[in-house]
């Protein structure tokens, strides 16, 4: 009787050590790579740094598109050398023009 009380007694000890090594295991697994562990934590962080350096790109495209566009308003540009620009550039006529082709 005094052995098994000693058997049942070493063994409810050696469960509770076992119980208590397998959950700090589990916390400290989750606590690295978990959805919000360390791991995740540095992805994050570089995807945040990936998307502020693509927004200042994206600034920085918008601001040249903004003053481009500023220099074709009719106001600081005369509407006939855009006109004669544009039809330049797509190559296109007005049904009204006279289209002169010379040879090169």
């Amino acid at each position: 009787m005094v052995i098994r009380t000693r058997i049942r007694a070493i063994l409810n000890q050696l469960a509770l050590f076992l119980g208590t090594a397998a959950a700090i295991a589990y916390f400290s697994y989750q606590a690295f790579n978990g959805d919000h562990g360390i791991q995740a934590q540095h992805q994050f962080d570089k995807q945040r740094q990936d998307l502020t350096n693509e927004l200042a790109q994206l600034q920085d495209e918008h601001q040249a598109l903004e003053r481009r566009v500023n220099l074709l308003k009719a106001r600081t540009i005369d509407p006939d050398m855009l006109e004669e620009k544009s039809r330049e550039l797509l190559g296109l006529v007005d049904p009204n023009d006279v289209v002169v082709l010379l040879g090169k």
